[in-house]
């Protein structure tokens, strides 16, 4: 089940009409659409999507299994590209980002992982998913701010989450790209042909 916070961080669209009641849609970018009466304040919105939570996580659900089942496996030349598509992007943005964290870091590597964007040894060796070349640049970013973070913090405490945040103040829209859209991505890489 969502907690709250979770749920209020999902992309969320209100449309206010000249309605009498509210009605709720999850539209195929898994965007959840209340659509709302003209004059309701936004506390009973959220009130109505508390109250509508087994609803929305339930069919949020089907539609991103349905989503996955369908996406298509990668060939292992995709993947090989993105790797060395990986090679050349992904070192440059750690040197860049490492000084301002004022952390160092080991040998950086690059997977074809189906469960990780992103690890980070106890010895400071980075390991990142190739599939983050298709995803936006400030993703990238935010993974490998994410992955140095943890030369402080070996830990999600809240002070590793504060290192994060005062270098990319909005990580949490960058993370949430991650949660809505990397499924899919995620979902190619276990279907990939030819492994």
């Amino acid at each position: 089940m969502y907690r709250e916070r979770e749920l209020m961080e999902r992309k969320i669209q209100i449309i206010r009409s000249r309605r009498r009641t509210m009605a709720l849609e999850i539209r195929e970018d898994l965007t959840v659409v209340v659509r709302a009466p003209v004059g309701l304040s936004e506390e009973v919105i959220r009130r109505f999507l508390r109250e509508k939570e087994e609803w929305i996580t339930a069919h949020l659900a089907r539609m991103e299994a349905r989503q996955q089942n369908s996406a298509p496996g990668f060939t292992r030349q995709e993947v090989e590209t993105l790797i060395d598509r990986a090679l050349a992007d992904i070192p440059a943005r750690v040197a860049q980002f490492a000084p301002l964290l004022g952390v160092d870091y080991g040998r950086i590597a690059i997977r074809n992982q189906v469960s990780r964007w992103g690890s980070c040894s106890s010895k400071g060796n980075l390991n990142f998913n190739c599939l983050l070349m298709l995803c936006p640049p400030e993703v990238v970013d935010y993974v490998v701010v994410h992955e140095l973070c943890h030369r402080r913090h070996m830990d999600h405490s809240v002070a590793f989450w504060g290192e994060v945040e005062r270098v990319l103040p909005d990580y949490k829209a960058r993370r949430a790209w991650l949660k809505e859209r990397g499924g899919v991505l995620i979902q190619r890489m276990r279907n990939m042909k030819d492994p």
